[in-house]
């Protein structure tokens, strides 16, 4: 894993915690090991990366510490609108880069941006394929798999859009 993998991985799992997602202990512990050997280097981050079994208690406490000295750390936005589309944006961009099931990203979206946003005309695509794979079965003449491709477009589009929001 390179140094630039590693920051990712922790600035991804610094967002996950975030957005309210649970992040088992093992992971920040991992992801702590991953960034040391990738020559990450932060004051805390020996201390993560070296906790054993009887102290993943700690873990959450030293994996803030590593993103505060790193400055990875992301606050989700305070009006719960802006964090619904922060949330939508996050996911489809899981979505993109592989590290989230697309129909899993796709639920996600459906159930805890678009729904709570009032179903915006932006998420509809992406809650059209969540709809047709929560319908999906095995008779169907679509596969699944290009199902889960028609989810990543989605996410895709929805990820520029974003970026482009964000460039105003």
């Amino acid at each position: 894993m390179t140094r630039d993998e590693a920051l990712d991985r922790l600035r991804q799992l610094a967002r996950a915690q975030a957005f309210r997602r649970h992040v088992g202990s093992d992971r920040l512990i991992q992801a702590g090991l991953d960034a040391l050997l990738a020559d990450v280097d932060a004051p805390s981050l020996a201390l993560l990366a070296g906790l054993g079994r009887r102290e993943e208690h700690e873990a959450r406490e030293l994996f803030d510490h590593v993103v505060d000295e790193l400055g990875l750390g992301f606050e989700v936005p305070a009006d719960l609108i802006a964090a619904k589309w922060a949330l939508a944006y996050w996911l489809a961009a899981q979505i993109v880069d592989g590290s989230l099931d697309p129909a899993t990203g796709a639920d996600l979206i459906w159930v805890e941006a678009a729904s709570e946003l009032g179903y915006p005309e932006a998420l509809q695509p992406i809650v059209e394929c969540a709809i047709h794979l929560d319908d999906w079965n095995a008779d169907w003449s679509t596969p699944l798999e290009q199902l889960k491709g028609e989810v990543v477009v989605t996410a895709r589009a929805l990820v520029e859009r974003g970026k482009c929001e964000s460039d105003l």
